[in-house]
């Protein structure tokens, strides 16, 4: 006995699966997201202050 399927609804599942795959190629192509790359821009900044600031002064200086 064969499966019954909506053509609507598969129609529409493939339409989902190849905007995922454009999304995630697009993703992978132009790098991540703008709100990843502040919050690890952020923390390196915050990494180095917290560097700077346990940096002994040596005597020379």
């Amino acid at each position: 006995m064969t499966r019954i399927i909506n053509l609507r609804q598969a129609r529409k599942a493939r339409d989902r699966d190849a905007k995922r795959a454009k999304g995630d190629a697009n993703a992978a192509l132009h790098g991540e997201a703008k709100p990843l790359r502040d919050a690890r821009h952020a923390e390196r900044d915050r990494a180095a202050g917290v560097l700077d600031a346990h940096r002994r002064d040596t005597p020379d200086e």
